[in-house]
């Protein structure tokens, strides 16, 4: 896809957003149903992912970590948005590998430790560019890559999560 390819498929959303802004708003939906052993099946867009315990928490490490899932969404995000500003912005990128790493202390997981935090305490996202791309346009696509990614703000400025249990 080019520049104007892009372009031309987002022209009419924007203009129907910025007309009723209403319409922007979309509530995005996932499901799983728990099965067999410590497991939760989760449907995806593409097929059903069966996530376990990761091994550090007793899993056999043949099921899909939701840790792990949530480094891939993004690097998924990431990668989809890095991709959608040099085609708008028309960046020689010739390719790119996105990679994330976070770091977790099973402890707080566990229960064996209160003070150690449940979940990731450090997150690192790392581009690796190609193509004659300046120093300059590095820059911008970074910028915008974090002002765009969906998962990456949902992240960095973590949303209030509403939880309940039906009767």
């Amino acid at each position: 896809m080019d520049s104007e390819e892009l372009k031309s498929l987002q022209a009419p959303l924007k203009a129907r957003y910025r007309e009723a802004p209403k319409d922007a708003v979309i509530t995005l939906k996932a499901e799983g149903e728990i099965g067999e052993g410590v497991t939760c099946s989760v449907a995806t867009a593409r097929a059903m992912v069966e996530a376990g315990l990761h091994p550090a928490t007793g899993g056999n490490g043949f099921h899909a970590c939701s840790g792990d899932m949530l480094l891939q969404a993004l690097v998924a995000c990431a990668g989809v948005t890095l991709n959608a500003v040099a085609t708008a912005l028309e960046i020689p990128l010739a390719g790119a590998k996105v990679q994330a790493e976070g770091d977790l202390d099973f402890r707080g997981t566990l229960g064996v430790d209160r003070e150690a935090p449940v979940g990731f305490r450090d997150i690192r996202l790392f581009f690796d560019l190609e193509g004659a791309v300046s120093p300059e346009q590095r820059a911008t696509l970074l910028k915008l890559t974090e002002r765009y990614c969906v998962v990456y703000q949902t992240l960095r400025n973590s949303p209030p999560i509403a939880v309940e249990m039906t009767p």
